[in-house]
């Protein structure tokens, strides 16, 4: 099966076989996306994360599209209704909606008007009908199965009974169900009309007409809400009479009487059964796209936000702007730690006595802690905090302030991992640390909250928060793995982020580098269940500063594999160790792959 995969992948990605191969053995083997991305080049012929991401996301999707195969074989089989012309279609089946279409007519089903047909024995009627052949009333063939214990009391109801049975055969046609969505796909019309007369922000959308093809993501999703808040009624449009002739010309054969009672049926299929069925398959549809769209919107702002570039090697001041409780103030170091925290009242108007008192605290600070940089948050007071600060700044000669977004700040403030790295402050003055941290490495504190509260992209409680979350953690993976981590200042929100690494993992170790340091990276090994495999996911991803780091001695630019491999020899790493991890890490990508042994 994975010969499969690597054809259809290798045709999909415009890749070659060789390559699709690699990958695909590479994560059955457990290596990260990024690992594979900047450490196995050579195997995959220098494939980026992104194109490594989507192989492994239809990779997936093949697989569960397999597994559910298998699943409707299996079941088909034990129902003993397996045909080699029903394998064949089930082999075929190239998406999990033409699966499920397959086994649409054997799903166990809930009582329907056909089942009761067939239990009340009409489906003979319905299979004589469905022949269409010769000019025997169909009303005197009926009367053979009226019976009122069966309440079938006369030859009207047999036939309804049997033309209930041939709508949820027709209903139930895998390749009509292929044709007629299409058709809709390509010729619906989305309608939407409002629900109320009252005016709200759905009002673009009470008299709204767009066909299916075309409707843009945030339109989509737009309409969802407006639905689901009872503001807007949503259908459909179909070509009716197309798909109705198209139904007929598939079943109705002849013009008998009986074909005539085929052709009613057809109808009733349409309306009743096909109709509602396909709607909601077109609707969700629609959904998945937008939700595609959107997450990709999402995502994209995200990776920009994470990789806006740092402002290291400043002291800052980070100003949380309020109104009523003043402005929240806290002071950090070069490396993000706490150095003070205090309020200043100077947003309000008049309080010249308090604004007098703010400005003592801050240009005392300046002077104490030699302050050169001011993060100001952009949300409410920020504008008056900013007009504040530049008052203040000739008589701070050499400082620079920055507007930080702070989206996502009360979240983090609030949350469980800022109350453990800051036990004794409140939310708010958590938030004037989270706000100046922003300033001076965006991506070392954004990583502390979830994606989702940053506020990068639309009707973010609309979308699949499976499919949203796992794209976002996607998006944070790539960039801390792009950037790389300090790991001897890193928190633990961040190196969970690192290949390799997960919370427990990130968290082991932080306790393991307060008690001992970590001098290099070959003392990750002694962290508690950071084994061999989960070292060479990580190791090129870390940081070590100290000079004795084996990783940073090679900085000396050998010219070549065995001229890297003497200095971290005389360093006291073995061959097998400059082979595995170290190789990975550093001389694989500079001086390419090392010999054979």
């Amino acid at each position: 099966m994975t010969s499969d995969y690597i054809l259809i992948l290798s045709r999909e990605f415009n890749l070659r076989p060789e390559q699709i191969k690699a990958v695909i053995e590479l994560l059955d083997a457990g290596n990260t996306i990024p690992f594979i991305a900047r450490y196995r080049k050579e195997a995959t012929g220098s494939l980026d994360d992104q194109v490594l991401r989507e192989v492994s996301e239809r990779l997936e999707y093949l697989r569960n599209l397999d597994k559910r195969r298998e699943e409707i074989s299996k079941a088909l089989t034990e129902q003993g209704v397996m045909t080699e012309e029903l394998g064949e279609a089930i082999a075929g089946a190239a998406t999990l909606s033409e699966l499920e279409d397959i086994y649409r007519p054997y799903r166990p089903k809930r009582r329907t008007r056909a089942t009761i047909a067939k239990e009340r024995g009409l489906e003979p009627l319905a299979n004589w009908l469905m022949l269409q052949a010769g000019k025997e009333d169909p009303m005197e063939k009926a009367r053979e199965f009226t019976n009122p214990e069966k309440e079938i009391p006369d030859a009207e109801s047999a036939l309804a009974g049997a033309r209930d049975i041939i709508a949820e055969t027709v209903s139930d046609d895998a390749n009509l169900r292929k044709e007629i969505r299409g058709i809709l796909t390509r010729e619906g019309i989305l309608v939407s009309k409002g629900a109320k007369e009252e005016d709200s922000v759905y009002s673009n959308y009470y008299d709204y007409r767009e066909p299916v093809r075309s409707m843009a993501a945030h339109r989509i999703l737009a309409v969802n809400r407006g639905e689901r808040e009872e503001f807007l009624k949503v259908a459909i449009e179909a070509p009716d009479e197309k798909i109705l002739g198209e139904i007929r010309q598939a079943y109705v054969r002849g013009n008998s009487p009986s074909s005539a009672q085929v052709a009613e049926a057809c109808d009733d299929a349409w309306s009743r059964l096909l109709f509602p069925s396909l709607e909601r398959e077109i609707r969700n549809e629609l959904t998945d796209r937008a939700n595609v769209s959107a997450i990709k919107v999402f995502s994209d702002n995200l990776h920009q936000l994470l990789m806006q570039p740092p402002i290291k090697g400043k002291v800052t001041l980070g100003v949380d702007p309020g109104f009523r409780t003043g402005c929240k103030l806290a002071v950090i170091d070069e490396n993000g730690k706490v150095l003070d925290t205090g309020v200043g009242y100077f947003t309000l108007p008049g309080m010249e006595n308090r604004k007098a008192e703010a400005a003592r605290l801050i240009k005392g600070f300046v002077k104490k802690y030699g302050i050169t940089a001011i993060a100001i948050g952009n949300g409410t007071a920020s504008r008056e905090s900013e007009q504040f600060i530049v008052s203040l700044l000739p008589e701070m000669p050499g400082v620079a302030y920055i507007i930080v977004s702070e989206a996502g700040a009360s979240v983090y403030s609030a949350s469980k991992l800022a109350a453990e790295e800051f036990p004794d402050f409140d939310v708010t003055q958590r938030s004037a640390v989270s706000i100046a941290r922003r300033m001076q490495d965006p991506l070392a504190e954004l990583v502390k909250i979830d994606p989702k509260a940053i506020g990068v992209g639309q009707y973010q409680h609309d979308l699949k928060q499976n499919e949203l979350t796992a794209a976002l953690d996607g998006v944070v993976e790539q960039c801390v793995n792009r950037v790389g981590v300090e790991v001897s200042t890193a928190s633990a929100a961040l190196l969970s982020h690192v290949a390799g690494i997960g919370p427990a993992l990130a968290k082991n170790i932080v306790a393991y580098r307060e008690e001992n340091g970590i001098p290099s990276r070959a003392a990750l090994k002694k962290v508690p269940k950071l084994g061999p495999r989960a070292f060479e996911q990580c190791a090129g991803f870390l940081r070590v500063r100290d000079s004795k780091n084996p990783l940073d001695a090679t900085a000396v630019h050998p010219e070549s594999y065995d001229a890297a491999k003497t200095v971290l020899a005389a360093l006291g790493y073995d061959s097998k160790d400059i082979r595995s991890g170290i190789a990975d890490a550093v001389i694989r990508p500079k001086y390419g792959s090392p010999p054979d042994p």
